[in-house]
């Protein structure tokens, strides 16, 4: 039994990245879809698409600069045994600018950035440069 599909989902990006493996296949869930969507808008994935054979999946085409993946870092901040909440203006910056943080908000799933300019805190998901 998987207690935490965002983690198995960013794990299984992580270690496609390490293989240089072209897509990325995941059961779908909303928030998978729109944490994946973000991953695109952001630069760190090719493309997202679901599809649906018995259950809807999500195919992720994962991206790469050269032969360097376009996302090194993606690390997993609120787990299952400790929630990490944030206000608004307690949200900071990922190196500087250069990674995202993506925030579950009462208006959905959203990056950092995002969260600040619409004053709005929540739950960080993750982090990833």
């Amino acid at each position: 039994m998987m207690t935490d599909p965002i983690a198995d989902m960013l794990t299984r990006i992580r270690n496609a990245y390490l293989v240089h493996k072209k897509e990325v296949v995941l059961s779908s869930s909303k928030i998978k879809q729109a944490i994946a969507e973000i991953l695109v808008r952001e630069g760190y994935l090719a493309k997202v698409e679901k599809k649906e054979d018995k259950h809807p999946y999500l195919v992720l085409t994962l991206k790469y600069a050269g032969s360097e993946p376009a996302a090194s870092h993606l690390k997993r901040v609120s787990k299952p045994g400790g929630r990490v909440y944030v206000r608004a203006n307690e949200i900071g910056t990922v190196l500087n600018g250069f990674g995202v943080y993506i925030i579950s908000t009462p208006q959905g799933v959203k990056t950092g950035q995002e969260a600040i300019s619409a004053k709005l805190g929540g739950e960080v998901l993750c982090e990833i440069y």
